[in-house]
């Protein structure tokens, strides 16, 4: 990945929030792109007030819905619109854009 930019995705755009370097750990559930259902652990490893990019063994397809469950607490929905093996380590990354239009800071419960 070269420049910040995905293989394959349209024309950069500047982003509408400030992507901020994270490293926690999170459980993902959903289904693979075989339409396998899966719970995984991942990595966030930036964040926005709407989404992330996560790294992550298993294959998802783009445009699938899943299930983020971070260590702070709650549940958030998130919409795959982006995957991608990052050239420098190897390792599957997907975008996601959280459903909630209050993103991280949704209330709960």
């Amino acid at each position: 990945m070269k420049g910040g930019s995905r293989p394959g995705a349209p024309e950069s755009r500047p982003p509408r929030s400030p992507r901020v370097p994270v490293n926690f750990w999170l459980v993902v559930e959903g289904e693979t792109a075989g339409g396998k259902p899966f719970k995984v652990k991942a990595s966030a490893i930036k964040v926005s007030r709407t989404g992330a990019t996560i790294v992550i063994d298993e294959e998802i397809a783009l445009g699938a819905r899943i299930l983020l469950t971070p260590p702070f607490g709650g549940k958030f929905e998130a919409d795959v619109n982006g995957v991608w093996i990052d050239e420098s380590d190897g390792r599957r990354r997907i975008g996601v854009k959280l459903v909630s239009t209050n993103g991280w800071f949704a209330r709960q419960g």
